[in-house]
Parts: C-alpha cells; structure tokens; sequence
C-alpha cells in the first residue's frame, strides 16, 4: 500500500460504517462481539496502525523522536547520537533509538512497526541495500516528518544532512598524489551505497585531474569493518601490479589494509601510503599513525535534529540539503 491505512479502509472492506469500526476499535459497549471480533481481524490484516492526530487530538505531541541508525558501535555514529541528543535534550525531546545492524530486512520490519502516533519525527541513516523507501515515504505521508542523514536515500524529498564525501575523497587523494605516491588503489565501501559512488568518483576526478592510471583491478568493493580492508588489501597485493597508495573509504578498513602491509613487510608510508576517512579515535593508536579526512559528525547530529525541529513545528517548511565539509589531517601513514 501507498498510505498508511485508514479505519474507513476497514470500513469499506467490511461494509460497516465508520463510527462503527471507530467504536469497535475503542472498545465501546455498544458493539456486538462478533462485530469488533471482525473488525480487529481485518484491521490486523490490513496492518491498521491507530493514529492519534486523526482523533482529533491534532495538538498533542508525543515529545518522541525516533533515531534509526545501522550502528551503534562505530565511533562515527555514537558521535552523531550525541550531536542529535545534545540539541533533543535542551527543547525536552526524549530518543527512541533503534539500530538495523546495516539489515535491511531489519530496517524495514523496524519502519513498519513503528508506533508513529507516539512519534514527533524520525531521523534515518539508511542501511547499505536498504528498499525501505516507501515505507519512509508512507510515514512522512503519515504526517511524521524524517530528516535524513550520512546515508540518504536521493528518491524521498525530505531535509537531508551529509559529508563532504566527493571532496573530502578528492582532497584525500590529492594528498596522496602530492606526497610522491602514483599508483594509487581506493578499498571503497558497498557498491550500491551514495556515499560510496561519491567517494569513488572523488579518488577518480583526482587521478584524472593529475593525468595518473585508473585501473579497475585497483578498485574494490565490500564492507565497512577491518577484516574487509585487510581482505581487500590482500586482494591488491597478490597481484604483480601492486599500487604504492591505498584511499580507504573509511578508518577501519585503512586500518585493516595496514595489517595485511605489515604481515607482508611492507613498510607503510615509506613503501606504501595509506589515508582513511572519518578520523575514528584508532587512528591516533595504530602506528604508524594513520592520515584521514575527519568527518564532522557531531555536527551532522546537531543539524540533522535541529532541521527535524524545524519540520515538526512547522509543517510546511521546504526540505534542506546540507553538506558539511571534512578535514584533512595527516599524520605517519603518508610520510615517505
């Protein structure tokens, strides 16, 4: 279904009226039990979920915001959460927080049970091969407004908040070219993500712009943890082509490229450089210490919360996309 389901669905399928399902609904004495016994079965059915701003209760707010995110563990993610709660806390909003394990079967079965009538708004960071897009779109349709962040799907017109991914990739891989490195591989993220098309189109514009190779055998896709950079690095260093430069679409994976370096004795900055993205607080403990593109997730958070404030006090107000730039720091990692 396009919508959320309404009781004068139930009514029509039933072919009762709908002060009759209403009061079905609600208990009152005055329906016979085979009637409500009907009408909660097709409601069931149906999927029926109970929304309190049509009961006439249009004033009332629940004061909830609900926060979807793939993970909880990463140092990126728990910062946006306190950049969201920091700016939720001082206007009285409470967070509800629900975390997909970057499933997008989880995600769709936590959009669906949602109990948007005690929800103010949502704020989503979509999984890797998430198709939960229109269940998003029947909640905004539902009255409910989602402000997206860091992953954002390009389809739903709401307010949107993300990385500089294209430039900080750019800036990342320039770096690179300017400390001497010219074989440079990229370890990207899940091939279907934006950030990911992104990030990659920004490690290709760079070597572009500096008349260096692109080779396909260079660039390769999988996830996000350490054992993927340390497969992948791996993957790149058992071929006789082997690069002098690694641009990892994130710190974990840089960081598992460094080990696969070491257990080949490869040196890392002097043979081979090495640059992340997202500055997780790993990078400063790993040594050689790694150079990354900071991400500015705590300001991610308070932006993405602070629009979503926006949304829910004014139900008219014209979606926003912010992109907010990254840093470079350089640290051992690139240092021939």
């Amino acid at each position: 279904m396009g919508r959320f389901v309404t009781i004068k669905d139930i009514a029509k399928k039933l072919n009762i009226s709908v002060s009759t399902v209403s009061r079905a609904l609600r208990d009152t004495y005055d329906v016979n039990q085979e009637t409500r016994e009907k009408v909660l079965a097709m409601a069931s059915e149906l999927n029926y979920r109970p929304n309190f701003n049509a009961t006439g209760l249009v004033n009332r707010s629940s004061h909830n915001l609900a926060v979807i995110l793939p993970f909880v563990t990463n140092y990126y993610f728990s910062t946006v959460i306190t950049g969201i709660q920091e700016v939720a806390y001082q206007q009285d909003y409470n967070i509800i927080l629900h975390i997909t394990n970057d499933a997008p079967e989880r995600e769709l079965s936590i959009v669906k049970n949602l109990a948007v009538s005690n929800l103010d708004g949502l704020l989503i960071a979509v999984s890797s091969d998430s198709d939960a897009y229109t269940h998003f779109q029947q909640v905004i349709d539902a009255g409910v407004p989602i402000v997206f962040f860091d992953r954002v799907p390009d389809a739903i017109h709401t307010s949107k908040v993300m990385q500089d991914d294209y430039n900080g990739a750019f800036e990342a891989v320039e770096h690179l070219i300017e400390k001497g490195y010219r074989k440079i591989a990229h370890i990207a993220g899940p091939e279907g993500l934006g950030f990911t098309q992104k990030r990659k189109k920004g490690y290709l514009d760079a070597l572009q712009k500096h008349g260096l190779p692109v080779k396909e055998e260079w660039i390769v896709h999988s996830g996000f943890a350490q054992e993927n950079g340390q497969a992948d690095a791996a993957i790149l260093f058992s071929r006789k082509d082997r690069p002098d430069a690694i641009f990892a679409a994130n710190d974990r994976k840089a960081i598992g490229a460094m080990i696969t370096l070491k257990e080949q004795g490869i040196k890392i900055g002097k043979q081979v450089g090495v640059i992340g993205f997202t500055n997780d607080p790993a990078a400063t403990i790993v040594s050689p210490t790694l150079s990354t593109i900071a991400e500015p997730a705590f300001e991610i958070g308070k932006k993405s919360c602070e629009l979503l404030l926006k949304h829910i006090g004014k139900r008219n107000f014209i979606p926003e996309e912010v992109i907010l730039p990254g840093t470079l720091i350089e640290r051992e990692s690139t240092r021939r």
